[in-house]
């Protein structure tokens, strides 16, 4: 019912406004020029007064849309959840409305979902890497990111020559990981394959990554 209830509020502020399929909580997706107004409205109106996460989805390389902005909001009166998602057009650049207006917190996690996955947001007040050093050219949670990594030079350039060492791909220790299709995404959480290789037990010649 609460969903239900939910879904009719949030259709007033954005008439596309969908349910999303959810094991947990009510999740509802919304057009990208929308989310804005949403989230305020499950703020002001609802009571979601506080952010409990901002990240994204990589929905694979030959998915269109691609990626998927989220938000994780939660009401500290009556402790219930709700998840609002916004594809991003551009599928190559993709962009989203900042929520750090609403929620000053989410200038870390949107920071982190830059990073890591590509995805830049508007109006952002301070949108740099947050682990990653900010020449490293790749985003390690996009799926076309080996698992392995990439060998890469320092970002220390004086460290570099010192050592004459790189950052080297890391040894698939319990995989590679897969995650099998479903409509939950509590159950698309990757499992290893009985595939394991490390620094003791090496990767067989000509064994390809599945």
């Amino acid at each position: 019912m609460i969903a239900q209830e939910l879904l009719a509020a949030l259709q007033g502020v954005a008439p596309q406004t969908s349910e999303r399929p959810s094991a947990d909580c009510p999740a509802f997706n919304c057009p990208l020029d929308s989310l804005i107004p949403v989230l305020r409205a499950l703020r002001d109106n609802h009571g979601y007064d506080m952010l409990v996460d901002a990240t994204g989805l990589d929905n694979g390389v030959e998915s269109s849309p691609r990626f998927t902005v989220l938000y994780h909001l939660l009401s500290t009166a009556t402790h219930s959840y709700a998840r609002i998602a916004a594809d991003c057009a551009d599928d190559e650049t993709p962009l989203a409305p900042s929520a750090v207006e609403l929620w000053p917190a989410a200038e870390w996690h949107e920071r982190e979902c830059f990073d890591l996955l590509g995805i830049k947001y508007e109006n952002h007040p301070d949108l740099r890497r947050i682990l990653m050093w900010d020449e490293y050219p790749h985003h390690p949670l996009r799926k076309d990111f080996p698992l392995a990594g990439h060998e890469e030079d320092l970002w220390d350039q004086e460290i570099s020559d010192e050592t004459g060492t790189k950052v080297i791909s890391a040894p698939m220790m319990g995989g590679p990981f897969v995650a099998k299709s479903s409509k939950f995404e509590n159950e698309r959480e990757p499992r290893a394959k009985d595939e394991s290789w490390n620094e003791k037990n090496p990767k067989p010649e000509g064994q390809s990554r599945k």
